[in-house]
């Protein structure tokens, strides 16, 4: 698969693209390094479309996730772009189970993402990092308080709620 030539085709709609490169992970017709070297140097709305089927195809099966893609997406979050942004810490939220002792980066970079004026943004950086919560790793003992005066600060109940998630199932 050419992913710049699907990318630059009118004729195909931006879902369907996102959806193409989704299953050409899946099928493993694309390799996902491959797909990084492309979207590491691609312009940011390739990239966040190479993210997006990423993120489409690790909610299916995170296991086509590498150290590689952790390591893109850990440092995608740190973009200028709000899609790249909120693409990558849903990635991130879709994989952490994979790498609980490698996420020290992904941790500050999606707390960071947590003060972004985007609502998405902020979205997205909750559910990876309730995702990572989850886990209950070591990373915990200084996520979790900072998680939750994330959560006393935010305004939008819609995210909150994916705190107030994450905080419960660690009571269970």
């Amino acid at each position: 698969m050419n992913i710049e030539e699907l990318l630059k085709d009118k004729a195909i709609k931006p879902k369907e693209k996102t959806e193409m490169i989704s299953q050409a992970l899946l099928d493993k017709t694309l390799s996902t390094d491959s797909l990084i070297d492309f979207a590491s140097k691609a312009k940011d709305p390739a990239k966040a479309t190479c993210i997006e089927a990423v993120e489409f195809a690790t909610k299916q099966q995170p296991s086509i996730a590498n150290e590689k893609m952790l390591e893109f997406v850990t440092q995608s979050l740190t973009a200028k772009a709000p899609r790249v942004k909120w693409e990558s810490a849903k990635v991130i939220g879709n994989i952490a189970q994979l790498f609980p002792a490698k996420l020290d980066d992904a941790i500050a970079h999606l707390l960071a993402n947590t003060e972004h004026e985007g609502t998405v943004v902020r979205w997205s950086a909750a559910f990876a990092l309730g995702e990572i919560l989850k886990l209950k790793t070591k990373h915990n003992a200084d996520l979790l308080p900072a998680a939750e005066a994330v959560c006393e600060r935010e305004e939008k109940n819609s995210i909150k709620k994916i705190y107030t998630a994450a905080f419960k199932a660690l009571k269970k």
